[in-house]
């Protein structure tokens, strides 16, 4: 595992027709890649994820978010391919975001907070193959991700059509649905209301960050999204916290803790600025952005596409994924589709790994 930050000075052209210069990546690489270059894997991470997919780190406990999948011997098997994960930009883990100074400013006014232009997917995907580009990789082996990685992963298919051999998009859609903008809606307008948050203008870099109260709830309030009903009986049911009283006003569930303590582990390492232009992002992201309809934008495409989608995906259903097959089939351009019988919620690519790690295995393995 490596730790690599590429800067680039050329302007990085985006969607809303405002430009970034200069502006940086930070990512990870595992395994070792091959003379012709033809064994890397692209990695793109979900919403709050980062280029850490995998490994741990010295003085950290926690080991990457995909880790389960990404290593020796592995799904992602490291011994055989060279994976690259590069955090987005917008993120708050070293890529240009809100919070990054300004080029030529001095002082904490000289960060881009508001300034900062709307981003979108496609533009993520832009500046990462323009990554690629600079490691002198112009085809991958395979690009894979899930969620927010699952959308990238489409539009690199779409805009970069001849950047992979196959591209795997996980738990995702070609659109966000409206109540995953609905939810997006209701999070920013608690992140805004937040005291601690102060119209955007916080200090950056200070130290010690605010509590951002507002930054927790929405990360709450996310969670309604990212595990099932299903889930939240079998770890929660309607258990109490014994410590709290029965009838006291601010007793706890079982399911209210756990909401308060990843609420409040969430403003520790992510930043509320830049989770509101990724959940813009989000909100934003549609497959045919450019394009007249579905069916013209996955013209474009043309190495096999291979979906993965979850029962129990309350977020993103798999009849949105479907509606991809079927169009794709239409086309007669090559596709599968793979549903893995679960009923934990959108966050199963994450933790069920082991319910479709070997069927990632066996495409990887099988790529022509």
């Amino acid at each position: 595992m490596q730790t690599h930050t590429k800067i680039f000075t050329n302007p990085l052209y985006l969607t809303s027709g405002r430009i970034l210069e200069p502006y940086q990546i930070i990512y990870e690489t595992y395994g070792t890649l091959n003379d012709d270059k033809s064994n890397a894997i692209l990695i793109t991470h979900a919403l709050t994820g980062s280029h850490h997919c995998a490994g741990r780190y010295e003085h950290e406990k926690k080991v990457g978010w995909w880790d389960n999948m990404v290593g020796d011997h592995k799904p992602i098997d490291t011994t055989k391919y060279f994976v690259i994960c590069a955090n987005v930009i917008g993120s708050c883990y070293g890529s240009t975001s809100p919070i990054s100074p300004i080029y030529g400013s001095f002082g904490d006014n000289g960060y881009y907070r508001f300034k900062f232009p709307v981003i979108t997917i496609q533009d993520m995907v832009k500046a990462i193959r323009i990554l690629l580009n600079s490691l002198e990789i112009s085809c991958l082996y395979a690009v894979i991700g899930g969620s927010m990685g699952g959308m990238q992963a489409l539009s690199f298919a779409i805009l970069y059509p001849k950047s992979a051999r196959a591209f795997i998009p996980i738990a995702m859609s070609y659109s966000s649905n409206p109540q995953v903008i609905m939810i997006n809606k209701v999070m920013r307008e608690i992140v805004m209301l937040d005291s601690d948050f102060k119209g955007g203008n916080y200090a950056i870099n200070s130290g010690e960050l605010p509590a951002f109260k507002g930054l927790q709830i929405a990360r709450m309030l996310g969670f309604s999204q990212y595990i099932s009903l299903a889930t939240m009986q079998k770890k929660f049911a309607r258990n109490y916290v014994g410590t709290d009283g029965a009838f006291d006003l601010l007793g706890r569930f079982e399911i209210e803790r756990y909401l308060d303590y990843n609420g409040a582990n969430f403003t520790k390492y992510f930043d509320p600025l830049c989770y509101l232009y990724l959940i813009r992002a989000l909100s934003m992201y549609d497959a045919t952005l450019g394009f007249d309809n579905l069916e013209n934008a996955l013209k474009k495409i043309k190495s096999p596409l291979h979906l993965i989608g979850f029962s129990g995906d309350n977020m993103f259903p798999i009849n949105e994924m479907l509606e991809i097959k079927k169009c794709m089939d239409m086309l007669n351009i090559p596709c599968t589709f793979y549903e893995v019988q679960s009923d934990y919620g959108h966050d199963s690519f994450l933790v069920e790994v082991e319910k479709y790690g070997e069927y990632v295995k066996d495409l990887i393995d099988n790529i022509k």
